[in-house]
């Protein structure tokens, strides 16, 4: 490895902290600081032994780092952040972290899984199944897995999978990170119009990911979800070949879905049955993403269709896409990662589907951009549909005028019919979920910020009034 010391500004953020494990795994030492660091990127970070500083301050930059690695967030701008403006005036050598997974991925065989949602799941998925059977992949992960068991891992393998992310590679790089990934192969899973500060129409969304198709090379394959808002509009464009696949439409489909704690169903080839799966991952999303990483390793050859099928059924997920948060309750509760329309509508989706005799509680708090801004209110006409009662934490605030309120969202929500409560304070929430939950209820937790520790104290709180 060329560099021997980096220092990282941002490193709570996921895709900064898989890569500062990714060189500390290289060997290069690395520092790191962060505004606040919260779980479970603290808790990977604590795990891994990678230490980092709190509050940012120019300081916390050591004088002999050869590598300086700067996230991509509002606060992180040489005008409001001193750290940030001393490591711009350092004279080191300045990357983003796709800058850095691009060198340390130049000599492997990158097969790049992006989309608007599903593709944290179905990186995981593919790198845990890669490692089951045994061909020792190098993987980047954008969120923190169950399995395989870190976000990011160096080993000897050619195949190198790289979740890749359309949003900015930094605050002066407006390439979209997975531009930067020097792909072999490529995962797209299902494509909707998101990050609306950044791509302001679907055709601006779109453009991206146009943009690397045209990176793949000719021998590449290249993998796509038909069902999606914007999937059919994306292949109706696309020249190259390409490899289908969706629940019921495409190359790669399924067939005999039995719903259950444990899942099974049938993949099929052209109609053709071709591996029986069994998984405990929730929803028609995560049936889906198991259809797409089906669809790349059997087009690609990598392993047997058992050894496919027993790679799915130990797959555990991945923290915050629908994992179980306590097996100390007999109340069944589960985080659903909550940043998009999509994403949140499809984890409701799942607990209704598996939960279908109990009363669906969801905790929410409206993180994104996406979920603040008057543009997109109509969203929550359909979001909560199937819950029977929403608790939605108070948004942050950055003072614009066309910014929603909590008292706007809550009086949407109810315009569709979904009982809502707003909620300012963590304190606040417990005590009315402490006051309205019962034995045959379920819970959705769903954002993509802190929520105020409720994620870790709602568990709790049902650990003591309904005990496994």
């Amino acid at each position: 490895m060329q560099w021997k010391k980096a220092h990282f500004i941002g490193i709570g953020g996921v895709g900064m902290s898989a890569t500062a494990k990714l060189l500390r795994d290289a060997g290069v030492a690395i520092s790191g600081s962060d505004e606040a660091v919260y779980p479970p990127i603290s808790t990977m970070l604590e795990a891994e032994g990678i230490a980092y500083k709190t509050p940012y301050a120019a300081t916390n930059i050591p004088a002999d780092v050869d590598l300086i690695v700067i996230g991509k967030n509002a606060k992180l701008i040489p005008e409001t952040n001193a750290e940030v403006a001393a490591a711009l005036e350092s004279k080191k050598l300045v990357l983003s972290f796709p800058e850095v997974l691009a060198e340390v991925s130049k000599d492997k065989e990158n097969i790049v899984v992006a989309g608007s949602y599903g593709k944290s799941t179905s990186t995981a998925l593919l790198a845990h199944c890669l490692e089951q059977a045994d061909l020792a992949p190098s993987y980047f992960i954008g969120a923190v897995p169950i399995s395989p068991k870190t976000s990011a891992r160096m080993q000897s393998g050619p195949l190198f999978v790289l979740e890749g992310d359309e949003y900015p590679a930094s605050n002066t790089d407006p390439r979209s990170k997975f531009l930067l990934m020097q792909p072999a192969h490529l995962l797209l899973t299902p494509l909707a119009h998101d990050h609306f500060n950044i791509f302001p129409t679907p055709a601006d969304y779109l453009k991206p990911f146009y943009e690397l198709t045209k990176l793949l090379p000719a021998s590449a394959t290249m993998v796509v979800c038909v069902e999606g808002p914007l999937s059919k509009e994306f292949l109706g464009t696309i020249t190259r070949p390409v490899v289908t696949y969706g629940l019921h439409e495409g190359d790669y489909t399924t067939a005999n879905i039995v719903w259950g704690e444990k899942t099974h169903f049938n993949i099929l080839q052209n109609d053709k049955i071709i591996v029986s799966i069994e998984t405990t991952q929730l929803g028609v999303h995560n049936i889906q993403n198991i259809v797409g990483v089906a669809a790349l390793v059997f087009t690609l050859k990598l392993m047997s269709p058992e050894q496919f099928a027993k790679g799915v059924a130990s797959f555990k997920g991945i923290v915050r896409r629908l994992d179980r948060k306590s097996e100390r309750t007999s109340i069944p509760i589960f985080e659903g990662f909550g940043s998009s329309f999509e994403k949140l509508q499809s984890a409701v989706a799942a607990m209704r589907q598996h939960f279908t005799d109990r009363r669906l509680l969801v905790v929410f708090e409206p993180n994104t951009i996406g979920w603040r801004s008057r543009a997109t209110l109509e969203q929550y006409d359909m979001a909560f549909v199937g819950a029977a009662k929403v608790y939605i934490f108070n948004p942050p605030h950055d003072g614009k005028e066309t910014e929603l309120s909590l008292q706007d969202i809550v009086a949407r929500v109810r315009e569709s019919g979904i009982d809502a409560v707003g909620v300012s304070t963590a304190d606040e929430a417990l005590a009315l979920i402490k006051q309205d939950l019962s034995a045959d209820d379920c819970i959705l937790l769903s954002s993509s910020g802190a929520m105020g520790g409720l994620v870790e104290a709602i568990p709790k709180l049902a650990e003591e009034k309904f005990p496994k």
